[in-house]
């Protein structure tokens, strides 16, 4: 298995404050997300973690949703530090 560095946008003192936070929050299920799928490339046919990937997934769109309709400009800077591309609005 390939390890990849996962992001830690939010310094050390930041996660003991707000760990409750819906960007810190973000934050983890994506590094969960980087972290299944890297298991996944490994273990095609594992498809109790696709599951579990589909509802991680899920779960952070909803966070980012949320975080777009609160807070454009924290949402606009955590999609560009995270590196991940913006929801699609309907």
């Amino acid at each position: 298995m390939v390890k990849k560095s996962f992001i830690s946008v939010i310094s050390h003192e930041e996660k003991e404050e707000n760990r409750g936070s819906v960007a810190f929050q973000i934050l983890s299920l994506t590094n969960r997300i980087r972290k299944l799928s890297s298991h996944l490339e490994l273990h095609r046919k594992d498809y109790l973690s696709q599951r579990g990937l589909r509802k991680i997934l899920g779960k952070r769109q909803r966070m980012l949703s949320y975080l777009s309709k609160n807070n454009r400009i924290r949402y606009k800077e955590l999609i560009n530090q995270l590196d991940i591309r913006e929801s699609k609005t309907r």
